[in-house]
């Protein structure tokens, strides 16, 4: 795996943090808590476009966004006792299943 690669699943992680963020500041508003997701907003672009580099774009954003969203619905269900029914596990998996396609599938950009 690339560096390219590397870059793209940390901003996923960042990604992550930062949509977790916005919950934060529902549950306390104040200055950290919005500077930190300024923070992570700016540091997220910055990984995608550097990975963007080296990896097509329609294939880095979408793993990029699939992983994202993959991520917080998890972290949904663990910290915000959103909904873990079958249904929404499985439409998971799927998108788990496209961005493995995409990378099996992709060309350097």
């Amino acid at each position: 795996m690339n560096l390219y690669w590397v870059v793209l699943l940390l901003a996923v992680i960042v990604e992550i943090a930062w949509a977790m963020s916005l919950k934060w500041i529902q549950i306390n508003p104040g200055v950290l808590s919005i500077g930190s997701s300024l923070v992570l907003t700016g540091l997220n672009m910055l990984m995608l476009s550097y990975a963007m580099r080296g990896i097509p774009v329609g294939t880095a954003y979408a793993i990029w966004t699939g992983l994202g969203a993959v991520g917080i619905t998890l972290l949904g269900i663990v910290f915000f006792k959103d909904p873990a029914n079958a249904s929404r596990l499985a439409f998971m998996a799927l998108i788990v299943v496209g961005v493995i396609g995409l990378k099996l599938t992709s060309a350097p950009a």
